[in-house]
């Protein structure tokens, strides 16, 4: 495997946990997007993308992120226990793509890392404007740092 690009898009709130927004473009043939860099306790790592996890309510059947406590369609109250543990705390996203071994997943961390940090020095300089790539523009900012704000009170 050769990550032949990376992509950065720095976010605004640097309270957040929340750092980057980045897309690896993987033997210029294959693209995965929406991956995260993150500062965790022990430093900034990168999250893979994932996708909220579901299930449906009892009575409509309508979907539902296992935090909801009512149904979005039909708004009767949810059982708040259904939800599985992993790992001793609740799962609420599953990874929509990753790598299968620890030696691709440093050489993604490593190279992703590198781009961050290069941006990060970019944006320190005067009249840094923001790279502007069509890729990263569609994606939902405000709901992705709700996200991270949630974990850190479910934790």
């Amino acid at each position: 495997m050769n990550i032949t690009e990376v992509r950065v898009k720095l976010t605004e709130a640097k309270r957040n946990r929340l750092q980057a927004f980045c897309s690896i473009t993987i033997d210029n043939d294959f693209v995965v997007r929406d991956l995260k860099v993150i500062e965790g306790h022990k430093g900034a790592f990168v999250a893979m993308p994932s996708r909220k996890l579901t299930d449906r309510c009892p009575k409509c059947g309508g979907k539902n992120h296992l935090m909801a406590q009512h149904c979005n369609d039909c708004g009767s109250k949810l059982d708040e226990k259904r939800a599985s543990k992993g790992a001793g705390r609740l799962k609420l996203h599953a990874d929509t793509a990753h790598p299968i071994n620890s030696k691709c997943r440093e050489e993604i961390q490593e190279k992703v890392l590198k781009a961050y940090n290069e941006e990060v020095e970019k944006s320190k300089k005067p009249g840094y404007k923001p790279p502007k790539y069509e890729d990263m523009e569609d994606l939902d900012y405000v709901d992705l740092d709700e996200d991270m704000e949630q974990e850190k009170t479910d934790k």
